[in-house]
């Protein structure tokens, strides 16, 4: 009697597995795309700063894989003495470039989009940053003592508060770690940022850049990285629709933009690991 009962009862169990393996696509809403700035004008130090860009894309539906480019707009950005950088359209990339720009820390910026006749602003000051004075490795890091870390050290200015954008991208990864930072607890003090990979070896490149970047922009990157991961396609990929950046749509608020502006110096290292 129980092998009776027991065989069929087995066959459910299996029917049931095997359900669960199936991929099920659910039918999603879409909602019409908005438009998404990436707009993260850096003067790396050492250079002129005169070369920018600023991509345009928009959100696309759950299970597209392609992300649409934005053509056709008008990008400018203008100083306060109304001085404007008109940033000139790269045929089929949805990245407009500018080769004249001229930054200048402390000036405030205001960058405008005009695109499917609306019309977008936001206004953003030119942060400085401290530069990085050297970087060391340690073999003995980490949770076991065994994991090779990398630090770039600074030296944090003592007569104002400073936020900082840390970025590492690695050889042997194809994900790029993000994280931020303020001086409340080290203002005035030498600091550092630190590789986030365990699985570090000899030999593998790391670029790892510092951007200055306002208290705005730090509560911005803050909430995006705890969504995203640290290690994600990154922050200048398309966000996640509930974070709202400092971009409004002054013709039509209901359609906001996604994305951000934000001026800055950066420090960009290319180190190779002993």
């Amino acid at each position: 009697m129980k092998k009776k009962i027991l065989f069929p009862l087995l066959l459910i169990l299996i029917s049931l597995f095997s359900s669960c393996e199936e991929v099920v696509n659910v039918d999603l809403d879409t909602a019409a795309p908005l438009l998404v700035v990436e707009a993260n004008i850096g003067w790396i130090k050492g250079s002129s700063g005169n070369a920018q860009k600023i991509k345009l894309t928009t959100t696309t539906a759950y299970y597209d894989t392609e992300v649409p480019i934005v053509t056709g707009a008008k990008v400018s950005i203008a100083n306060s003495d109304n001085t404007v950088f008109n940033f000139v359209e790269i045929p089929n990339t949805g990245e407009y470039g500018c080769t004249n720009f001229v930054p200048e820390i402390g000036e405030t910026y205001t960058l405008k989009i005009i695109n499917n006749g609306e019309t977008y602003t936001a206004t953003e000051i030119f942060q400085a940053l401290a530069p990085i004075t050297r970087i060391e490795q340690n073999n003995e890091g980490g949770f076991t003592g065994k994991d090779i870390e990398i630090k770039a050290y600074f030296n944090d200015p003592a007569t104002v508060n400073n936020y900082y954008l840390y970025r590492y991208e690695y050889s042997n990864q194809a994900s790029v770690d993000y994280n931020v930072d303020d001086d409340k607890f080290f203002q005035g003090n030498e600091f550092f940022s630190l590789s986030q990979k365990d699985d570090l070896k000899k030999g593998d490149v790391i670029e790892l850049t510092h951007f200055g970047i306002s208290k705005q922009y730090y509560n911005y990157m803050n909430i995006l990285i705890g969504i995203m991961g640290n290690n994600s396609g990154g922050p200048f990929q398309t966000p996640p629709a509930t974070v709202r950046g400092n971009i409004s749509n002054s013709t039509n608020p209901k359609n906001y933009p996604l994305g951000y502006f934000a001026l800055g110096e950066s420090d960009m290292r290319r180190y190779v690991v002993q």
